[in-house]
């Protein structure tokens, strides 16, 4: 939320002082606002990639658990 306030704070100062055309500085902005949104995009997708390998991961943990459980208990009644 601090993020999101401060770039829409900067938004507008940079607005107010611009030194570049009011159409220049849109485009600039909205330029910067795609630039922005890819990175967050491409940041959100290698969080779920990585949600989902650590998914795995324990998953696979929890199988190899099971799987040292039932050799135990089949070790303890021969």
């Amino acid at each position: 939320m601090a993020f999101l306030l401060g770039a829409v704070s900067g938004a507008a100062v940079a607005l107010l002082y611009a030194p570049a055309t009011g159409r220049e500085t849109r485009e600039y902005l909205g330029e910067r606002a795609r630039e922005g949104r890819e990175r967050a995009t491409a940041m959100a997708e290698k969080g779920r990639q990585a949600i989902h390998e650590s998914r795995e991961t324990l998953a696979t943990a929890i199988e190899r658990g099971r799987e040292a459980y039932q050799q135990a208990r089949s070790q303890e009644k021969a």
